[in-house]
């Protein structure tokens, strides 16, 4: 690979040879300084990654040829996090790239009764998820939906495993006892003002279980990022126990 360790991405693959977004291709030749000939490691990330051998170099455009494709396969378990994204802006990114980072499947940003942000610029937020992606060496790009309002999430939900984290003063389930990692899992997270007691009752209505995140008091960002880790160590560690 030329001693370049990086991850580079596309996403619409033409045939046996691709070319590379103008961002991308910048990376390579402008950054990286590859050269005709040189080979890259790239993903479609929808679970493969390439061996690739970069065969045509224009000013803004960089041509690479497809040589061997592997196929990761997803883990059995998806985790999809409905979270409201907070008014700064830049906490809800830290959210997305160390999410991604982590392996979530789905990001769906809620429209809650206390919501603070209900738009969201989604093209700027992709390529920071790509960014996360290449960073942490991933091959599955997580799933960013439009700002959904929570109770039409509510009804689409298919997921065995449904819980919404709240700070009520009723009994909660710990996180770490209601975390499935063999099972497709949704966990919704409230603005800063916590979900109100309406939205609470319709979730668990449709199945949600309340959750509890421990005793501390949250950020939503970081709530978001807590159940992730959780659900990937999780996971790491049934897969090291089956090994």
């Amino acid at each position: 690979m030329s001693g370049d360790n990086s991850l580079y991405y596309f996403s619409t693959p033409v045939g046996d040879v691709v070319a590379l977004d103008e961002d991308e291709s910048r990376h390579v030749l402008a950054v990286m300084r590859h050269r005709v000939g040189d080979r890259l490691r790239l993903t479609d990330g929808r679970g493969a990654w390439y061996e690739g051998e970069l065969v045509e170099a224009e000013k803004r455009r960089a041509y690479v040829r497809l040589l061997r494709k592997h196929i990761l396969p997803r883990p059995e378990g998806q985790l999809h996090i409905g979270i409201a994204p907070p008014k700064q802006i830049d906490r809800f990114e830290w959210f997305l790239e160390k999410a991604t980072e982590l392996g979530v499947s789905t990001i769906t940003p809620l429209l809650c009764q206390r919501s603070e942000r209900t738009s969201l610029r989604l093209d700027r937020l992709e390529k920071l998820l790509v960014a996360a992606l290449k960073q942490s060496l991933r091959v599955w790009l997580p799933r960013l939906d439009a700002p959904t309002p929570l109770p039409q999430l509510l009804r689409q939900a298919a997921q065995p495993v449904r819980g919404i984290a709240w700070c009520g003063e009723e009994p909660r389930t710990p996180l770490v006892r209601f975390l499935r990692p063999d099972a497709d899992v949704l966990v919704l997270i409230g603005p800063e003002g916590d979900f109100s007691a309406e939205e609470v009752a319709l979730a668990r209505e449709r199945g949600f279980v309340p959750l509890s995140l421990g005793p501390a008091r949250l950020r939503t960002e970081t709530a978001g990022v807590l159940v992730v880790a959780a659900y990937r160590l999780m996971q790491e560690k049934e897969n090291t126990a089956l090994s």
